[in-house]
């Protein structure tokens, strides 16, 4: 098993969504800190991702937030988090947000989650990192998502098992349970292949 000190958090910034999803939102917050684990996200202080930064400063958990600058200009970004790093384009805040995490978490969000999500996936489909990748299916959320993967592996398009890949689950709580029972991660990654 491995020990993760760090989890990144994908989620939406919109707060028109389910109270549900923000409540829960917080509770991944509340929760890692209650792990001692340190939360790395985008940098917002609205939606889901302001929820988890503030679910874990209210349990005096760690938080990075991480910002791109073009973001930053409409005021979005949580400026109480523990630190808050200001970055040149998204994609600088997609590595740094990779480099500083030992794990991934995916909540309900919109199209920059997925592509998160994506992203981070590809690159573990690749080779090029095994670091934990867990995408929390909130009621049912990402089950739309889950069977176009079954569907592209009916097409032949996606020959890996998918539970190589990520695992699912279906609640908050779930999330801490699945990441200690994890094997530890053996790939250094070479980020300059990234």
């Amino acid at each position: 098993m491995t020990k993760i000190s760090s989890i990144c958090v994908y989620c939406g910034s919109s707060n028109s969504v389910s109270e549900d999803h923000l409540d829960k939102a917080g509770l991944v917050g509340k929760l890692a800190a209650e792990h001692n684990i340190e939360i790395v996200y985008g940098g917002g202080r609205v939606g889901s991702m302001g929820r988890v930064a503030d679910g874990a400063l209210a349990n005096n958990g760690k938080v990075t937030g991480i910002i791109p600058e073009y973001l930053q200009k409409f005021e979005v970004g949580h400026n109480d988090v523990s630190e808050l790093l200001v970055v040149d384009s998204m994609h600088s805040r997609k590595m740094m947000m990779f480099e500083r995490s030992d794990a991934f978490c995916i909540l309900p969000g919109g199209l920059g989650t997925m592509d998160e999500f994506f992203e981070i996936a590809t690159w573990k489909q690749l080779g090029m990192h095994d670091k934990p990748i867990i995408l929390v299916n909130l009621e049912n959320f990402w089950t739309p998502l889950l069977d176009l993967i079954k569907h592209q592996i009916q097409g032949g398009y996606l020959r890996q098992n998918p539970d190589d890949i990520f695992s699912v689950v279906n609640s908050i709580e779930e999330i801490f349970d699945k990441l200690t029972s994890l094997p530890e991660s053996h790939i250094k990654p070479d980020i300059s292949l990234l």
